[in-house]
């Protein structure tokens, strides 16, 4: 088993909304839901997420923008956007996912995710990155 399945394994068994491997090969596994976990990770060191692989419930243009920058390696996506994919790929990380959407939607499930939409036609991630998080 790669380290990929092992961590997406994790995400769904424990259900988890994000699970992190580290360069170190520490594994952890976090709770909060949207982007809260990323964000919290990297307000605290933003270099924390460089070079991990990275399994979450949901991959929007948001998170996916937010993760190239920070430097991650490798993303399992339970729900990933057709927003998210070409930053992914525009940034050479390799991803997997279970349900491609055509967007993320807003917590009601009543329309598209608010950041979603306000990032939908953002080409620049640092743009996104530097509102949703701080100076790189």
């Amino acid at each position: 088993m790669n380290n990929l399945e092992k961590i997406k394994n994790i995400l769904l068994e424990k259900n988890a909304s994000l699970v992190v491997l580290y360069k170190d090969g520490e594994i952890k596994e976090y709770y909060q839901d949207r982007i809260k976990d990323i964000k919290e990770i990297l307000m605290q060191d933003k270099s924390q997420l460089k070079d991990t692989i990275v399994a979450d419930k949901v991959i929007g243009k948001v998170a996916a923008s937010i993760l190239a920058v920070a430097g991650v390696k490798e993303i399992y996506a339970d729900i990933i956007s057709e927003f998210a994919i070409p930053v992914l790929e525009k940034n050479n990380i390799k991803y997997e996912f279970k349900n491609k959407v055509e967007y993320i939607k807003n917590k009601d499930n009543t329309g598209m995710c608010p950041m979603e939409n306000k990032y939908k036609d953002e080409t620049d991630i640092n743009i996104i990155y530097n509102e949703m998080i701080g100076e790189k």
